[in-house]
């Protein structure tokens, strides 16, 4: 289990939107690689599917997929999902994710994301899987930062 925490300058109702809008999250939320597909439905038992595929240059190619179904949405202040992650069939690891957004004292957004992650086929002697799935999330935040900062949004973002 990790808990990740950022301040967002967006209030909660921008970040929240940021979740739930299909294209404010394409801008953030995205897989590794070439070719990606995406469906998105924001709605508690909805979810969302990616496929990919992810090349090194000393690698072969891996087939990605990510899978999520979402359990319970409170608009502008908390998701809970599941989600699945599949490199060339294979499901590696599966989480249970809570976000919370919650109104900072000093404007903007107290996000915390916090994961409870099993790993159900680790890589090697499984040393750097968790380590691979937090930065893998603070990546993300770091890509829903520059989201809500970019054109289009009326909120600046800083990360902490």
């Amino acid at each position: 289990m990790f808990t990740v925490t950022r301040h967002l300058s967006a209030s909660p109702g921008e970040v929240f939107r940021a979740f739930s809008d299909t294209v404010l999250r394409r801008r953030w939320f995205k897989l590794p690689g070439s070719g990606a597909t995406y469906e998105h439905d924001f709605r508690v038992g909805g979810g969302e599917t990616a496929h990919s595929t992810f090349t090194t240059l000393d690698t072969r190619p891996q087939r990605l997929r990510y899978w999520s179904r979402y359990l319970d949405i409170a608009p502008d202040a908390r998701i809970v999902y599941v989600y699945e992650s599949h490199v060339d069939g294979v499901l590696r690891w599966t989480s249970l994710a809570t976000v919370e957004l919650r109104a900072a004292k000093a404007m903007g957004t107290e996000l915390s994301w916090t994961e409870q992650v099993a790993f159900v086929t680790p890589t090697s002697d499984g040393n750097d899987d968790l380590l691979h799935v937090r930065g893998s999330t603070r990546l993300r935040l770091n890509g829903l930062a520059v989201a809500l900062a970019s054109p289009g949004s009326q909120e600046t973002v800083s990360l902490t």
